[in-house]
């Protein structure tokens, strides 16, 4: 009979294997494959071969989807000379609107997507379709035809890429997130430089539906790129409250935001939209007014690049606010200027600002919540976006045509442009309640 606080030999035997050396180092090994295998979240890479490769995989992509689309101004103007000569401006200016808008569009069903995990195959699936509706606009003939190629099949296909390149580098960087961002962005100026050229010089070398080809087979390599190096990194959560976390909105800094995208995509893009155009209704050769979007398109690579980079170092918002105001202020001026010097002077400081704002629009969203739910937070904000890019052409455009001049677009877009910085401005003062701070 033993004493009840005293252990038989098998009780010590049971705690010296429970606290064996061996047990002990297979627990280390567990715990040391479960964290290879989940990424601390609040650990990122910050570079490194991999998170600059995945840089440039989203760069190739923004160049097939935004820089495509940021040559609209070209076809603009051609449809109304050419194959569409007798339909308003204003409705073909649907197309390059619907273009516009599906960029931001599918990002609500695609952010919720990517938190899930399902990007890959999404991703392939957009790629094909974008390079198979660019071969199909060569064939088209009526109006019916490009908007349902060029506007509906081009943009929700440009939507479901675009949408997930900012979750991802959401996965790899942080403090270097605006750098990262504005090196992705600048895709967007490369392909909204080149497209252009390329389609004003080809079109009268080998027709316009060879041009178009041309145009499908540089898409077939840069997303053929963007597909093979774009990739996750953290692992999926499925954060609770479906498609929509209407739960975000509760956030009065959140919704604000959401409502300043809104209304700054009913005017900024109609200067890019329509200064080709109107420097031709001002007495400019049409042989140099087309040059104005992609000098604008150009210049905008050293504002996203620009805007990423101070971003990193003073905070999103207090770069956006004054870039934007600025923006504001080339819209006003923009009809009034009738000179080719003139012109090109608003082309490169819009494209700067205008660029600013397009790739810095995004990183606020990021910081207003939860790496887990990047995804579905940032397509709410491109949804609201997109209602905006859709409306605002159309909108120039009938005013365009009701007034017959260019002075009272500019009076309408701008204003849009100046209420989108007051929002923004309430914004920035709901989140710091101070007058300066990163932010």
């Amino acid at each position: 009979m033993r004493n009840g606080s005293q252990e038989s030999p098998e009780d010590d035997a049971v705690t010296v294997n429970e606290k064996s050396p061996e047990v002990g180092l297979r627990d280390e090994l567990e715990i040391e494959k479960e964290r290879e295998a989940s990424p601390d979240e609040s650990e990122f890479p910050e570079g490194g071969f991999r998170a600059w490769l995945v840089v440039a995989g989203t760069m190739a992509g923004t160049i097939s989807t935004f820089g495509y689309v940021n040559a609209w101004g070209v076809f603009q103007a051609y449809y109304e000379e050419t194959i569409l000569k007798d339909v308003p401006a204003s409705n073909i200016a649907w197309i390059g609107s619907i273009q516009y808008s599906l960029v931001f569009f599918p990002g609500l069903v695609t952010g919720r997507l990517f938190d899930l995990g399902y990007f890959k195959i999404p991703y392939a699936i957009a790629s094909t379709l974008l390079v198979v509706s660019t071969f199909l606009v060569a064939q088209c003939t009526q109006y019916w035809h490009f908007v349902l190629c060029q506007g509906l099949a081009t943009g929700l296909s440009c939507g479901v890429i675009f949408g997930p390149n900012i979750g991802v580098i959401g996965h790899w960087f942080k403090k270097k997130r605006g750098l990262a961002m504005g090196v992705s962005a600048m895709g967007s100026s490369i392909g909204g430089t080149v497209f252009p050229i390329a389609t004003h010089k080809l079109i009268p070398l080998v027709g316009f539906p060879w041009t178009m080809r041309i145009c499908a087979f540089i898409l077939i390599c840069t997303l053929g790129f963007a597909n093979l190096a774009v990739a996750r990194r953290l692992p999926p959560k499925n954060v609770k409250g479906g498609l929509f976390n209407l739960q975000a909105f509760k956030a009065p800094a959140y919704t604000i935001y959401c409502l300043s995208g809104f209304v700054a995509f009913l005017g900024l893009y109609t200067v890019l939209t329509y200064i080709d155009v109107a420097a031709v209704s001002f007495g400019i050769s049409p042989e140099f007014s087309f040059y104005l979007i992609s000098i604008a398109n150009g210049c905008s690579l050293f504002g996203r690049l620009a805007g990423g980079v101070v971003s990193d170092r003073v905070g999103p918002l207090n770069v956006l606010v004054p870039m934007t105001l600025v923006a504001a202020g080339m819209t006003f001026a923009w009809p009034h200027a009738r000179t080719e010097s003139t012109l090109i002077a608003i082309a490169v400081l819009y494209g700067i600002v205008s660029g600013t704002y397009v790739s810095t629009f995004p990183l606020p969203i990021v910081e207003l919540g939860e790496v887990a739910d990047v995804g579905r937070r940032t397509g709410m904000a491109l949804t609201a976006a997109a209602l905006g890019a859709l409306a605002g052409p159309p909108i120039s455009g009938a005013i365009n045509t009701a007034t017959g001049g260019f002075e009272a677009v500019g009076y309408y877009a701008g204003s849009t442009i100046i209420l989108a910085v007051v929002l923004m401005a309430i914004t920035r003062h709901l989140i710091s309640g101070r007058l300066w701070r990163k932010i």
